[in-house]
């Protein structure tokens, strides 16, 4: 094979092989010597099919796998002769003027991984912001849950339901006259305002009381989940059996034993603990991205244009899927391409970061192992039905780049951490208003390096405030090694064992009630689409 260098510009490369009509001669006639004995045709006793008569019935399907095989070799031989370090995958062209029986001719375009210079490490100061936990704050979390952990008393003989009471009743649903099935409930408990029901239900509880039997009438939404009772009309005769009022919140034991915990000092403890990890998470959000700034001041080298371009798609893809949520998407979109050129910068300064990383790690001897690697496959496979999860672990063994993907969080975290135990660092306290304020204060995202093939989390380049959504993205190196993560995320609260509650009939409640799904704040779109880039 014939290897001529027609590009060397920069980072971008390209070649022109020459691919010989013997060499795929010789790799067609060794794979016909290789299924013949495979091949099963009238006439002929298995594995005695002429290898002429193989070749007529299978010749185009076997030079097309031998030309694939001779590129692929070809590409193999080219990295390692001239000592490639591709960036991103090759363009392969194949002449156009191609005839079958003839020499082939290859165009192969690429981009390489630039020179890294050795990275200034030398002299690294961070300051690290903690926040102590104080009683005042454990007590408002508790105060927080015992709001949420409602708990009722019976009702004075007489009362009438009112909003924030308990209601537990018997009910029949009807529509035409005509009990439908699932509409049909006992003992159901119903907090009056709660929105679980549909629209128009726990209104007209309002004035009920014990004993008391009465109709109301609804109308089933258009999106109900039961086809059957969308957009119908329907009532339901309903039979009230307790009406009970809601307790002032109180922390004590009962809330800790409500929450499946053993005593009130437990839960106590739990939260300090949990409360802790998040402010660990934040301090560590502002040291990394102080600690990228530092590396990104020191270091400028050119990147590859295709990984900017690939680290840039996958940022705008992110910040396109936030407007769609905003109030106004057509505005947030327009407001985004004023500041293109802000992302682009973003996506750039994340893929230096990124290799730089990598070069550290590497020349550093930071690897991820084994043992940590199959904790991480494992870890990512719960996310998938149990008959699919040995296909994902098939999958990321057997491709290289996702396993890079699926490896580089981690890798980033230990390079970084790597770094920590190399820097000068002070301490200082502060409260966490400050600390979220010094992390939202800073023109960057400092927090990833993404590079596709391997990512870090290193971006925090300036782009204009306002907009956290990519404020997050450019937190997020592109790393050559591992992607990255967003580094602080707030550790959820202990999950309260929801108290049994009497079975009532799924027509009657809306598939997603209101009380168990909170709207989830919505970051910045700078500051995300850095940090999830």
């Amino acid at each position: 094979m014939q290897i001529v260098e027609t590009l060397n510009e920069g980072l971008k490369r390209a070649y022109s092989l020459k691919i010989t009509a013997q060499d795929i001669e010789t790799r067609v006639a060794a794979e016909i010597k290789r299924v013949a004995p495979q091949i099963r045709m009238p006439g002929f006793r298995p594995g005695k099919v002429p290898a002429n008569l193989v070749r007529k019935m299978h010749g185009p399907a076997l030079m097309q796998d031998a030309l694939n095989s001779s590129v692929q070799d070809g590409i193999q031989k080219l990295v390692a002769e001239k000592a490639l370090r591709p960036a991103m995958q090759p363009s392969v062209a194949l002449d156009p003027a191609y005839e079958a029986g003839k020499d082939a001719e290859i165009t192969v375009e690429l981009e390489v991984l630039p020179d890294v210079p050795p990275p200034a490490i030398d002299g690294l100061k961070l300051e690290r912001l903690s926040v102590p936990v104080d009683d005042a704050v454990v007590d408002a979390q508790l105060m927080t849950f015992a709001e949420q952990q409602k708990r009722f008393d019976p009702a004075p003989e007489g009362h009438k339901a009112a909003t924030g009471d308990q209601v537990v009743m018997d009910f029949v649903g009807k529509v035409d006259g005509v009990a439908f099935d699932g509409g049909t409930g006992t003992d159901m408990a119903i907090e009056i305002g709660s929105g679980r029901l549909i629209p128009g239900f726990e209104e007209q509880l309002v004035g009920a009381t014990v004993g008391e039997e009465r109709q109301i009438a609804v109308t089933f939404p258009e999106d109900y989940n039961a086809e059957q009772l969308k957009g119908k009309p329907a009532t339901f005769d309903l039979t009230i059996k307790q009406v009970s009022i809601a307790r002032a919140p109180q922390v004590d034991e009962e809330l800790a034993t409500s929450l499946g915990l053993e005593s009130l000092e437990q839960l106590r403890g739990l939260l300090r603990g949990q409360i802790e990890q998040e402010h660990n998470g934040l301090t560590r959000t502002h040291m990394k991205r102080k600690l990228l700034d530092q590396l990104a001041a020191g270091h400028d080298f050119a990147v590859p244009p295709s990984m900017v371009d690939a680290e840039f798609e996958q940022i705008w893809a992110q910040l396109e899927h936030e407007a769609t949520h905003e109030a106004d998407p057509a505005a947030a979109l327009a407001d985004m391409e004023k500041e293109r050129d802000d992302y682009r910068k973003i996506a750039e300064r994340r893929v230096r970061l990124g290799l730089l990383l990598s070069e550290i790690g590497q020349a550093n001897g930071v690897e991820v192992t084994a043992q940590e690697m199959n904790r991480l496959i494992a870890q990512a496979a719960q996310q998938y039905g149990p008959e699919d999860r040995q296909r994902f672990i098939q999958y990321i063994q057997q491709e290289p780049m996702a396993a890079a993907q699926l490896r580089a969080p981690l890798y980033e975290d230990k390079v970084v951490d790597w770094l920590f135990e190399r820097a000068e660092i002070t301490e200082r306290s502060v409260t966490r208003a400050e600390l979220e304020a010094a992390i939202e204060s800073e023109d960057g995202f400092a927090t990833g390096t993404h590079v596709h093939n391997h990512d870090h989390d290193h971006d925090h380049d300036h782009a204009p405030k306002k907009k956290k959504a990519a404020k997050k993205a450019d937190a997020e190196p592109a790393v050559t090694e591992a992607p990255a993560e967003a580094d602080a995320g707030e550790a959820p609260a202990p999950k309260a064992k929801k108290a049994a509650k009497p079975k009532a009939a799924k027509p009657a409640e809306e598939a997603a009630p209101a009380e168990d799904a909170a709207p989830a704040k919505k970051p910045a779109r700078k500051k995300k689409a850095d940090a999830e880039a």
